[in-house]
C-alpha cells in the first residue's frame, strides 16, 4: 500500500512537472519581448524627437513601400506559378513543381550582393552597356528601393507558392471543377471560386514574407534603403545606447504587430478544408505548342535567376579566388568561421528541439488547454523580427545580471554586452517555433490510445516520452534539428547585434565582405550557407515529388487531355 501511495504521489509530481516545464519555456521566450515592451510605458521623448527630425519619416516611408512592394511581388509570382504548375501540364511541369522552392536556400543578403556585382556600376552588365552606348549612357539605378523589392520578391515568393499550391491541391480543386462544369471559363472560375478559397493560405504566406522582409537589414543596406530595422542596427552599433536602441526597436515591434493584424484581417473568418483524396486537386490540362514552351520558359527563367545562376556564380568565384591567392580553398579563417557557425547552430538546434520536446509532451500529459496556451506563447519569437529579439534579450539579460548581482551571484564578465550565452538565448527565442512545429507534427502521429495504455500499465510520463514517443517520432525530431540548425546558420541580424568580440560566423563574414564590395571573397562563405540550406529544401522537394507521384494515375481523366 505504501509503495502504491508513493508511486501515486511521484506520478502526480511528474505530471505537474511537464506543464511547469512548458510554462517556463514560454516565459523565457516571452521575457525579451515583454522587457522591450516596457520601454513603451516610459518613452524618452527626446530620442523620438531626434529621430523624427532626422531619419524617422524617411524610414517609415521606405519600410511601408518595401513591405507593400515585396508583398505584391511575391503574391504575383507565388500565386501565378502555383496556378501554372497545378492547373496545367507542360514540358518539365512536374520537375518545376518542386524546383521552384529552391530559392528558399538563397538568403536575400546573398542574392543582394550578387545582384550588385552583376548589375552595379563596375559589373559586367553596366560595363558592356557603357562600352556600346558611351560612358555617359543612362542606366537605371541599381542601389534603389525598386531593385531591393525585386530581390526580396525573387527570394521569398516560395513561401506564398508553397501555401497556395497546397491549398489548390487540397481545397480548391473540386470547387473549381464544379464551376467549370457549370459553364464558367478558366479565368472566371479562378477569380470567383479559387481566389476566395485561397485567401487564408495567401494571407499566411504574405505575412511570412512581410516578417522576413521586416527583419532584414543587410540586403536593404546594400541597396541604400533605410528601414526601421536598419535604424535599430545603426543606433546600437553606432552609439551602443541601449535605451535609445530599445526605444527604436519598439517601432519594429509595432510593424510586426501590424503585419500579424493585417494577416488576420485578410484571412477574415475563412476556414476551408477538404480531405485530399482521389477527387482532391485541380485536374491539370495539357498545354500544347507555343503556350507549353512559354510556360516552361517562365518557370525555367525563375529557377535560373533565383537560384541556379547565383549558385553557379558563387562556385566560379570561389574557385577563382582560391586559384588567384594560390592557397587551399578552405583557409584557416574560413574553417574558424565555419566552426563558430556550426557550434552556434548545433547548440541552438539542441536547445530548441529539447525544449520543443518538453512542450509537445506536456500537451499530451497535462491539461491540453493550459499547455496549449504555453505552446502558442513559445512560438511568439518567430513572429518577432530578429533585431527586436536581440534588443529584448539584451534588456532581459541586463535585468538578470542585476538581479544576480543583488544577491551576490554576479556572473563574470559583461554578460549583456556580448556573450555566447546571450547569443544562443536569442537564437533559441527566435527559432523555437520551427522546431516545435516539426516535433508536434511527429508526436501527432503517435496515437493517444498508445499513450493512455502505457500510462495505465504504470509507466511514468518520462518513460513514455523516452521509450514510446521518441522512437515513433524520431524522424520528426531529426527534421526539427535540421530545420533549426539551417535557420541558425542563415541568421544574420541577431548575430550582428549580439556576437561576442572576435566571434564571427559565415553569415557575418559574408555580410562584411559584401559590404566592402569584396564579392569574390564573399563567395565561399555564401556558397557554404546556400549548400547547407539546400538540405531542408531537398527534404521538402522529395516530399512534394512523392506526393505528386502518388496522384499521377488520377491526373489524366477523360476530357482533360
Amino acid at each position: 500500500m505504501i509503495d502504491r501511495v508513493r508511486l501515486g504521489i511521484g506520478d502526480r509530481l511528474s505530471l505537474i512537472g511537464w506543464p511547469v516545464a512548458a510554462w517556463l519555456a514560454a516565459l523565457l521566450v516571452v521575457a525579451p519581448v515583454a522587457f522591450l515592451a516596457t520601454s513603451l510605458l516610459d518613452p524618452n521623448l527626446e530620442v523620438w524627437r531626434q529621430q523624427w527630425d532626422t531619419r524617422l519619416p524617411g524610414q517609415l516611408y521606405e519600410t511601408v513601400v518595401l513591405l507593400v512592394g515585396v508583398s505584391i511581388g511575391t503574391l504575383v509570382m507565388g500565386c501565378g506559378l502555383a496556378w501554372l504548375t497545378s492547373a496545367y501540364r507542360f514540358p518539365g511541369s512536374r520537375t518545376f513543381g518542386w524546383m521552384l522552392i529552391a530559392p528558399l536556400a538563397m538568403p536575400s543578403y546573398v542574392l543582394g550582393f550578387l545582384t550588385l556585382s552583376v548589375f552595379g556600376y563596375a559589373g559586367p552588365v553596366q560595363s558592356t552597356w557603357r562600352s556600346v552606348l558611351g560612358e555617359n549612357a543612362w542606366f537605371p539605378p541599381v542601389r534603389s528601393l525598386t531593385v531591393a523589392i525585386l530581390v526580396f520578391s525573387t527570394v521569398l515568393f516560395p513561401y506564398v507558392y508553397l501555401l497556395a499550391r497546397a491549398a489548390l491541391r487540397d481545397q480548391a480543386g473540386s470547387s473549381y471543377e464544379v464551376a467549370r462544369s457549370l459553364g464558367a471559363g478558366p479565368i472566371e472560375a479562378a477569380r470567383r471560386v479559387v481566389i476566395p478559397l485561397l485567401r487564408p493560405a495567401i494571407a499566411a504566406g504574405t505575412a511570412v514574407v512581410m516578417m522576413e522582409t521586416l527583419t532584414d537589414f543587410a540586403t536593404v543596406q546594400y541597396f541604400g534603403v533605410d528601414t526601421v530595422s536598419v535604424g535599430v542596427f545603426r543606433i546600437w552599433r553606432g552609439t551602443f545606447d541601449r535605451d535609445a536602441a530599445s526605444e527604436f526597436a519598439t517601432l519594429v515591434l509595432v510593424f510586426a504587430l501590424l503585419v500579424i493584424g493585417l494577416e488576420r484581417v485578410l484571412r477574415g473568418r475563412a476556414r476551408y478544408g477538404q480531405a485530399a483524396g482521389e477527387a482532391a486537386g485541380i485536374s491539370p490540362r495539357r498545354l500544347r505548342g507555343a503556350r507549353a514552351w512559354a510556360a516552361t520558359a517562365v518557370c525555367g527563367s525563375v529557377v535560373a535567376l533565383a537560384f541556379a545562376a547565383p549558385a553557379v556564380r558563387l562556385a566560379l568565384w570561389a574557385l577563382e579566388e582560391a586559384a588567384r591567392s594560390d592557397r587551399s580553398l578552405f583557409s584557416a579563417r574560413y574553417l574558424e568561421f565555419l566552426q563558430n557557425s556550426l557550434v552556434l547552430a548545433s547548440v541552438t538546434a539542441v536547445v530548441c528541439v529539447v525544449t520543443a520536446w518538453l512542450v509537445a509532451n506536456a500537451r499530451r500529459f497535462g491539461s491540453s488547454s493550459a499547455t496549449g496556451v504555453a505552446a502558442r506563447l513559445t512560438a511568439v519569437g518567430y513572429a518577432v523580427p530578429g533585431p527586436v529579439v536581440a534588443i529584448g534579450v539584451i534588456l532581459a539579460v541586463v535585468a538578470l545580471d542585476g538581479a544576480l548581482e543583488a544577491i551576490g551571484l554576479g556572473l563574470p564578465g559583461a554578460l549583456a554586452t556580448g556573450s555566447f550565452l546571450a547569443l544562443a538565448y536569442a537564437y533559441a527565442v527566435r527559432l523555437l517555433a520551427p522546431g516545435l512545429n516539426a516535433v508536434e507534427s511527429g508526436l501527432d502521429q503517435v496515437p493517444v490510445d498508445m499513450t493512455s495504455t502505457a500510462r495505465s500499465l504504470g509507466r511514468r510520463p518520462g518513460a513514455v516520452a523516452a521509450h514510446i514517443h521518441l522512437p515513433l517520432a524520431r524522424t520528426s525530431v531529426v527534421t526539427a534539428l535540421v530545420l533549426v540548425a539551417v535557420d541558425a546558420l542563415k541568421e544574420l541580424p541577431i548575430v550582428l547585434l549580439l556576437r561576442p568580440f572576435g566571434f564571427d560566423t559565415l553569415s557575418v563574414w559574408t555580410y562584411n565582405l559584401a559590404s566592402e564590395s569584396r564579392f569574390e571573397q564573399a563567395a565561399l562563405p555564401a556558397l557554404s550557407i546556400v549548400a547547407v540550406a539546400l538540405i531542408p529544401v531537398t527534404m521538402l522537394s522529395r516530399q512534394i515529388s512523392r506526393r505528386e507521384a502518388a496522384v499521377t494515375d488520377q491526373e489524366w481523366r477523360p476530357g482533360h487531355g
